[in-house]
């Protein structure tokens, strides 16, 4: 393993990083509908739990509802149910064909809690940028340690990681910050 193979597998992995708070982050509902809050929910078709995509068409009827159109009629209540029970918050009305999903409007008590909860996904993702730092910087040393490299190289090569470092925390920092705003704003 070369110094640049280091840095590009660090590089990778912390970008891993990111796109997992992304992923966490988008799970975490503010006051607006949007259809990917629904991703993670499971929905019990024939026995077998799958995502309510795979069951269901998931839209936008306007800034604050949710439409979910199953494919087969009578998924309608199981969708329902679990809607109900997957701990969002949410109260689906059937329609017809059409499952409506109100989004609550989010009282002030709910916003803090929900920015800890914000908080905590970006000191998880800094965490693990930084375990990434100390394994690449692990790596560097044994390859210092069989003399595949100079201490000089380990030097630069521990700096070029230290700075790839700090450019992921401060994106976590932004995507935590932006997140935060989205939340506080009414």
């Amino acid at each position: 393993m070369s110094i640049a193979e280091v840095r590009k597998t660090a590089d990778q992995k912390m970008q891993k990083s990111i796109e997992s708070l992304k992923t966490s982050l988008a799970r975490i509902r503010t006051g607006r509908a949007h259809a990917g809050i629904l991703d993670h929910v499971q929905v019990d078709y024939y026995g077998s739990a799958v995502p309510i995509g795979q069951v269901a068409n998931v839209t936008l009827v306007d800034a604050r509802t949710l439409g979910v159109a199953p494919w087969e009629k009578k998924m309608a209540p199981v969708i329902e149910k679990a809607i109900r029970d997957s701990g969002l918050g949410l109260n689906p009305m059937s329609m017809g064909e059409l499952i409506r999903i109100p989004m609550p409007p989010l009282s002030e008590e709910r916003r803090r809690e929900l920015a800890k909860v914000v908080k905590s996904e970006g000191e998880h993702a800094r965490v693990s940028v930084r375990n990434l730092r100390r394994e690449a910087n692990e790596q560097l040393k044994k390859l210092l340690k069989d003399k595949a490299i100079s201490e000089d190289e380990e030097r630069r090569a521990q700096d070029d990681v230290q700075k790839l470092t700090d450019r992921f925390v401060v994106e976590v920092d932004k995507l935590v910050a932006a997140k935060e705003q989205e939340i506080m704003t009414v």
